[in-house]
């Protein structure tokens, strides 16, 4: 399994948990050869196999997402096996993954996310602090995790971009609008150096009172407060700003390669295309279909 885990980290330039669940999977499905009392090596395994094992799977209680997820590891493995000519054949080719109900997430409106910023206490430090922060959230539909690991020395604010570690630690340039510019500008002069900065998180953007980072819990139980302060009786998390970034852009006419591209959902499983977007044009993007950079 050593090479099929470098195939992984290298090839495929999955992270460590990433790895680690497509090895699971191939696990899980040896485990299920010795449940049927089957003795066979990657070579005999048919696409019969594989398929009483996604309905053993099935009969624990998987999900069909879970499901789904497992057989994308198995076909990794045999496509790994075929590219080292180790089978003939992918029995993996012939299997349709289980049907997925696609769930959107609740979208905020422009009104809406205009009325939970106006709610926030800005005569506190954590209020001033909280604004800025979801000022960055929708402006940039950052995840929550690169929301709360920005760091002062990736905001670029001169050419109007933050850099931003994303999933797989894989880095992308996402243009940022002036209002979030301002507020970030008006907590780091005001707010944060007032904040006992703890070793270690110099260079985090946003902290707690006692100079962490917060934690995506925190980020959470903030924006659920604001949206009952509001009387928005949505189901909201920071996924949310994400969600209604995408969608207010999509909908003011911006191109889907560049929002594919901002959100950083550019992959081996997506197009080419989504990597070679100019800087300079998704910076135009942003600010000509963002509401919040008019």
């Amino acid at each position: 399994m050593g090479g099929f885990k470098s195939y992984l980290k290298l090839e495929k330039s999955l992270s460590e948990n990433s790895v680690e669940a497509y090895l699971h999977d191939v696990d899980k499905f040896c485990q299920y050869l010795d449940y049927a009392g089957l003795t066979l090596s990657s070579t005999e395994v048919q696409t019969a196999h594989l398929r009483g094992f996604i309905d053993w799977i099935s009969g624990l209680g998987m999900t069909a997402t879970s499901q789904a997820r497992i057989l994308s590891g198995m076909r990794a493995f045999y496509h790994y096996l075929l590219m080292e000519n180790m089978v003939n054949a992918d029995p993996t080719e012939l299997i349709d993954g289980p049907k997925i109900a696609r769930h959107l997430p609740d979208t905020l409106d422009f009104e809406e996310i205009t009325r939970m910023f106006e709610n926030i206490d800005r005569s506190t430090p954590e209020g001033e602090r909280n604004l800025a922060m979801l000022e960055v959230l929708y402006s940039c539909g950052l995840r929550v995790s690169e929301l709360v690991a920005l760091r002062i020395s990736r905001v670029h604010a001169d050419e109007s971009f933050i850099s931003v570690i994303g999933k797989g630690d894989k880095e992308r340039l996402v243009p940022i609008g002036g209002v979030a510019l301002k507020h970030i500008d008006l907590y780091l002069k005001n707010i944060r150096p007032h904040v006992p900065v703890q070793k270690g998180e110099e260079d985090i953007l946003f902290l707690n009172r006692r100079g962490k980072r917060l934690s995506r819990v925190m980020v959470f139980m903030i924006i659920k407060n604001l949206a009952m302060m509001s009387g928005i009786k949505k189901s909201i998390s920071p996924h949310t700003f994400r969600h209604s970034f995408a969608t207010h852009l999509v909908e003011g006419g911006a191109d889907l390669r560049a929002v594919q591209e901002m959100l950083g959902h550019a992959s081996i499983t997506t197009t080419e295309i989504y990597t070679h977007v100019d800087r300079r044009y998704l910076k135009e993007q942003v600010l000509k279909f963002h509401p919040r950079s008019k």
